[in-house]
């Protein structure tokens, strides 16, 4: 592997990290406001919930592609993460100020502020930046709603589909396609050359076989395991590193990383590939062996 390509594959795990880490940071100021995606954290239906509300959505905008409507796709992903900026400065926000009328206004300012930065400025530091927001802020208020059973059956369900979407009926390639012809800033971006641009150079279409610009990995593919980190963390009790993070999630982290580490070898082929078979096995590896450890000491 050539310097060009190995410097971008050991940005991805430093990205992993990061909104791992934010999210472990994130979800203290999402359980003090009180947000949360699911009223009971333990029902088992809220995986379900959860997958059927992605497959409208990928439903959605699948025939939006179909029928050339990018106006109306690109308004539907601003609206939705603007409304996603709202939940997670919101957290933060009320956090430190209670939820006054003072800080609603404040909430609404830091969410269009980071919006139109994102939208209006989609360079890859850009996106890359907020990203990690985004995918902290999402995964701290998923992992802070769900315990560990539902999180765990999300993450296989969800590995499965993502599986079967890019392999099988190939429908996530062209959602990827249709969304990154619009340059929508819903990925994160590692470029291969220091005169790398998003906004001139785009990334390329995937699986045409040539020579990229740009390495993309999917915001889910961050998020996702991520839950299952914050979820471990906040749920289970017991010893915790420097008091904020305990054997589970450190588990976790390190089989997500791993997880990664096994995509990235595959990803040296050139070929689109689904990430969370190995980002979600390889975290739910790492949580149960980080258990088991936490088990043997209580015990």
């Amino acid at each position: 592997m050539d310097r060009k390509t190995l410097l971008p594959f050991l940005a991805m795990p430093i990205l992993l990290l990061a909104v791992e880490i934010g999210a472990i940071l994130l979800s203290l100021p999402v359980q003090a406001a009180g947000i949360v995606a699911f009223q009971n954290p333990t029902d088992v239906v809220n995986p379900l919930i959860f997958i059927a509300i992605l497959l409208a959505f990928t439903a959605l905008l699948l025939v939006l592609i179909r029928y050339h409507l990018k106006r109306v796709i690109d308004a539907v992903i601003k609206i939705s993460f603007f409304l996603t900026f709202c939940y997670i400065f919101a957290a933060l926000v009320y956090a430190a100020m209670g939820a006054t009328d003072l800080a609603t206004v404040l909430v609404f300012a830091l969410s269009v502020v980071a919006s139109v930065v994102l939208f209006k400025y989609p360079e890859w530091y850009v996106i890359d930046t907020l990203g990690i927001l985004i995918g902290a802020g999402v995964a701290a208020i998923f992992g802070a709603s769900l315990d560990i059973l539902p999180v765990v059956i999300l993450l296989a369900l969800l590995a499965l589909y993502d599986a079967i979407s890019v392999y099988k009926t190939k429908h996530m390639i062209t959602l990827a396609e249709g969304v990154i012809d619009l340059k929508t800033p819903i990925l994160f971006v590692i470029p291969k050359r220091k005169d790398y641009s998003f906004i001139r150079d785009g990334i390329g279409k995937l699986g045409d076989g040539g020579e990229r610009a740009a390495f993309i990995i999917g915001m889910g593919d961050m998020i996702m395991p991520s839950i299952l980190v914050v979820s471990a963390n906040v749920f289970l009790k017991g010893w915790r590193l420097a008091g904020i993070i305990n054997l589970p999630a450190i588990g976790a982290i390190i089989g997500s990383v791993a997880g990664l580490a096994v995509l990235l070898h595959f990803v040296t082929s050139g070929k689109p590939q689904a990430g969370l078979p190995p980002l979600c096995g390889g975290t739910i590896l790492g949580f149960l062996v980080g258990w088991a450890i936490m088990m043997v000491m209580v015990g």
